[in-house]
């Protein structure tokens, strides 16, 4: 009987599947901002002015002290942390505080802006391919590039269908691309591995580097605010699209966002006001999260939170301003890439609080998108002079997106 047992422990032992947390009755537990945070001072460089990135010949920096609710970017999992590391020595704080906003372009004043703040990187829309012609949008790329001490970020949702920044313009595309639910009614998958590989192209050729899809959202009723802009199908169909989607995307080069965790539902439209998602946790691990699993094994770059407050995970929050709903992304969907905010100036928060880039760092964000910049970021750095943000946790996400850019291929 003894030997009988020993033969079958190691069944009792193996893989039992992947488990998920019961956050229903946690309310936002894990939402709230550290409050010992303020007791550590930071090192701040902010008075000084335009500051020049400086490369370092020396070894690379110690590793970055893992912060509560991330994962720890200097593992050496990765062949472009070394290099990531070496260039964060040589920033200052208005530097790396630059890094981690993606922004909404302001034409007019874009060069200048890129001087003073330093950001990551720029989402263009319509209306800045409005009267464009590609020669032009190439050349204005250029210049920003140019201008920035590390390379930008130059992004874009060119989902297809309902939102179409680029194509919708005739100087680009002779009409707009197809949404990805009219893709596969027409050709299947390989429309869409078609599509993407189309996609990629031309917006690689206009300076573009990140396409801001595809979205994960599941969606079967056409009267959802999110169904044209989804695939349409169930979690699984839906979860297949998305790791087809990547991984063109990956092949082409151009940098990828799952969006919009944890899972849009038939929730409201957020850019014009708050809404509330009371479904039980259990659906999300059942539906929502499978087609950002699969976007997360296909190797997806970045992951962007919703402003839409998930009861069975944080009752009290936005998901973009939870921990909680972060730390289910990277503790239990173990991703270790890039996680940005839907606008900060979107309805749903804006009204909530003048600060809230600073609530998105400390709820576990590395990338915040925002049309305000100029109010956020002075908000960021007078936080980080305070003690209420650590700069070890802005060096975190500073590293991931150095990363992101090595990946890409802009930046040595």
């Amino acid at each position: 009987m003894f030997y009988f047992i020993l033969l079958l422990l190691p069944l009792f032992l193996t893989g039992c599947g992947k488990r998920y947390p019961d956050y229903s009755s946690q309310s936002g537990s894990l939402s709230t901002v550290d409050s010992n945070s303020a007791a550590n001072e930071t090192d701040s460089h902010s008075g000084s002015t335009e500051p020049t990135i400086h490369i370092s010949a020396t070894e690379p920096s110690a590793t970055i002290e893992e912060t509560a609710g991330q994962t720890d970017s200097s593992s050496g999992s990765n062949p472009f942390e070394a290099r990531a590391e070496e260039l964060l020595s040589g920033m200052s704080l208005q530097e790396k505080v630059g890094q981690i906003f993606f922004v909404r372009l302001r034409k007019a004043s874009a060069i200048e802006d890129i001087k003073k703040y330093h950001m990551g990187g720029y989402i263009l829309f319509g209306d800045d391919f409005k009267d464009e012609t590609q020669t032009g949008i190439r050349d204005f790329m250029k210049d920003c590039q140019s201008t920035s001490s590390i390379p930008l970020l130059m992004g874009v949702d060119e989902e297809g269908g309902t939102v179409c920044r680029v194509s919708k313009y005739a100087a680009f595309r002779s009409e707009p691309f197809k949404s990805p639910q009219d893709l596969y009614k027409q050709g299947g998958f390989e429309a869409i591995q078609a599509d993407t590989k189309e996609k990629a192209g031309l917006l690689l050729g206009l300076g573009i580097n990140v396409n801001l899809a595809p979205v994960c959202d599941v969606s079967v009723n056409p009267d959802d605010f999110i169904n044209r802009r989804s695939f349409g199908q169930e979690a699984g169909e839906t979860a297949d699209y998305v790791r087809t989607v990547v991984r063109e995307m990956e092949k082409a080069g151009i940098g990828s966002t799952l969006k919009h965790f944890p899972g849009y539902g038939d929730n409201a439209d957020t850019h014009t006001g708050s809404a509330v998602d009371t479904r039980d946790y259990q659906q999300f691990v059942e539906s929502d999260f499978l087609p950002f699993e699969a976007g997360i094994e296909a190797g997806a770059d970045s992951v962007l939170v919703s402003h839409n407050i998930v009861t069975s995970m944080d009752e009290n929050h936005p998901a973009s301003l939870s921990r909680a709903v972060h730390d289910i992304l990277r503790e239990t969907l173990n991703f270790k890439g890039v996680i940005m905010t839907d606008d900060l100036s979107m309805d749903a928060i804006k009204n909530s609080t003048t600060e809230a880039a600073v609530l998105a760092i400390a709820a576990g964000n590395d990338l915040l998108v925002a049309t305000d910049f100029d109010v956020q970021i002075p908000a960021v750095l007078d936080a980080l002079n305070k003690g209420t943000l650590k700069e070890e946790q802005i060096d975190t996400s500073v590293i991931r997106i150095l990363v992101w850019k090595l990946k890409l291929g802009i930046l040595q």
